[in-house]
């Protein structure tokens, strides 16, 4: 029974540093294809929405676009990316941004390095904030035990 009170502390840590490494790679990926990425022109050629929550909990939709465009080489790739431009529709054009090495890395969001910053850090300081409150809790248990 002891080994849960380090054991699920433990695990949820795990999580916390695993989900803040992933955020920061995905804003690295998406800056780097701001900065040094390719341009063609896309196409949207869906949109949608996944919600979650409900019944005692508030409700969050998340909204997707599908897009579709052809590098420099003639390769033709399909991405889904979350947020964006609530305007753009279905048969929309948009500039993708992609690396030459990477192109299922592209990006359609405009460049806006202050809000990938902001975004990131808030997320990224969040799991910080879970991850010592799960030291925090093993520590106050090994001191009770």
């Amino acid at each position: 029974m002891d080994a849960l009170l380090y054991l699920v502390p433990g695990v949820m840590i795990a999580g916390c540093v695993f989900g803040a490494v992933q955020v920061i790679r995905r804003a690295l990926r998406t800056s780097r294809a701001w900065t040094h990425g390719l341009t063609a022109e896309g196409r949207c050629l869906n949109t949608y929405t996944k919600t979650s929550g409900g019944n005692d909990t508030a409700v969050r939709s998340t909204l997707h676009h599908v897009y579709e465009f052809t590098t420099r080489e003639g390769e033709r790739f399909r991405f889904d990316e979350v947020g964006g431009d609530s305007t753009v529709v279905a048969g929309d054009h948009v500039v993708v941004r992609y690396l030459a090495d990477r192109p299922q890395w592209a990006t359609a969001l405009r460049p806006a390095r202050g809000r990938l910053i902001l975004g990131t850090g808030v997320l990224v300081a969040f799991m910080g904030v879970v991850a010592v409150g799960c030291v925090f809790f093993a520590v106050s248990a090994h001191s009770a035990v």
